[in-house]
C-alpha cells in the first residue's frame, strides 16, 4: 500500500491551487521546506510571504490579506499556529470571520523525536473552541488534497491538520469528499470505530482482526471535527450501540469527547474513546509513540473487546 505524508499532499495541492486561483496567498513562518509551501514560494513569489519567526505575526497578516480579499492558507506546525498564535487566530480570524485556512503541520505524537515540546497533542480541542472555526483532520492523501480544495471554497476560518509521517493511501483517486459528511469505510454489526486522521488506517487494521475473531465493526472516517457529521454518529448509536473513537490527539476536548457529548445528549450508548490520556509526549519514533501511548491497531481492538 502506497504511503505519503499528509503535509506533502498540501504543499502538491497547493501547487494546483495557485495555477487555479490568482487571489490564493500563501504565508509560512519560517518553515516552508517542512510544511511543504516551498514549491508555492517558488512558483508564485509574488504570492508567497515568509514572516519569519513570528507566528502571532504571520496570523494577522493572513487576517489583513484576508479581509483585503484573498484567499490565505497560513502555515505552521501545530503547536505554533495552535499553541503560539492561539488569541491572534481566535481574535484577528475567527471573531472577523477571515477567509483564512490554517493549514497546521506535525500535528500529534508522530512528530516523533522532536518530543514534548513539538508534539501537539490539544490542537484539536483548542481550534474546536473557538466559535465559527471548522476544523478537519484528513486521514490520507487523496482525502487530504479533496478536503484542501473543498476548504479553498469555504468562505470562512479553516482549521486542517496535517503530519509529518508517511500514512497509508486509503481512498481511490478522484474520491469526492464533503466537508462534515463522514466516509464510511467498512460495515459491521458489532461496534463502530470513529476514527480520525491517522488513526483511521489504524482502524481498519483493527477491524481487520476482529474480523477474525467474529466481531464485525463498523469503520467510519471522521474528517471533519467540526462540523461533526451527527447523522452519521447518531445511525452508530441507535443501529450499533457500541461506538469505539480513535485520534492522535489528547482524549480531551477531541473526537472522542464532541462523540460522547452529542450521543449522551441525543442517543445515549457506550461510548470507550483511544487517545493519548492527559499526559504530555516524549522523543521516540513514531511507531514507539503510538505504541506507548495506546494508539495503534491493537489497542483499539482492545476498546472494542473491552465493550
Amino acid at each position: 500500500m502506497a504511503a505519503i505524508a499528509t503535509r506533502e499532499s498540501y504543499g502538491n495541492v497547493l501547487l494546483e491551487l495557485g495555477a487555479e486561483n490568482e487571489n490564493i496567498v500563501v504565508l509560512d513562518a519560517d518553515l516552508s521546506g517542512s510544511t511543504k509551501t516551498a514549491g508555492f514560494a517558488k512558483k508564485f513569489p509574488e504570492r508567497f510571504f515568509n514572516a519569519g519567526i513570528a507566528e502571532c505575526n504571520m496570523m494577522g497578516m493572513a487576517a489583513g490579506l484576508a479581509i483585503s480579499g484573498k484567499t490565505v492558507f497560513a502555515s505552521t506546525f501545530a503547536m505554533f499556529a495552535a499553541g503560539r498564535a492561539y488569541e491572534i487566530i481566535r481574535n484577528s480570524i475567527a471573531y472577523t470571520e477571515a477567509n483564512v485556512k490554517i493549514c497546521a503541520t506535525h500535528a500529534g505524537l508522530t512528530v516523533g523525536e522532536d518530543g514534548a515540546s513539538h508534539q501537539c497533542i490539544e490542537d484539536i480541542a483548542l481550534m474546536s473552541a473557538i466559535p465559527g472555526m471548522l476544523v478537519i483532520n484528513p486521514s490520507d492523501d487523496v482525502s487530504a488534497r479533496a478536503l484542501i480544495r473543498a476548504a479553498a471554497e469555504y468562505k470562512a476560518p479553516a482549521y486542517i491538520r496535517l503530519g509529518r509521517s508517511a500514512v497509508p493511501v486509503l481512498y481511490e483517486e478522484g474520491r469526492e469528499f464533503t466537508i462534515g459528511k463522514a466516509e464510511r469505510l467498512h460495515e459491521g454489526k458489532d461496534c463502530c470505530i470513529i476514527a480520525t486522521g491517522i488513526m483511521v488506517s489504524e482502524a481498519l487494521k483493527a477491524a481487520e482482526t476482529l474480523s477474525g475473531e467474529g466481531i464485525e465493526c463498523r469503520v467510519v472516517d471522521m474528517h471533519t471535527i467540526k462540523p461533526l457529521d451527527e447523522e452519521e454518529v447518531l445511525a452508530a448509536a441507535k443501529e450499533i450501540g457500541k461506538i469505539v473513537t480513535a485520534e492522535e490527539h489528547s482524549v480531551v476536548g477531541g473526537l472522542g469527547s464532541a462523540v460522547a457529548s452529542f450521543t449522551a445528549g441525543n442517543c445515549p450508548c457506550r461510548v470507550e474513546v483511544v487517545g493519548v490520556r492527559d499526559v504530555f509526549g516524549q522523543s521516540g519514533s513514531p511507531g514507539e509513540l503510538m505504541e506507548h501511548y495506546g494508539l495503534s491497531a491493537q489497542h483499539i481492538a482492545q476498546a472494542v473487546r473491552r465493550i
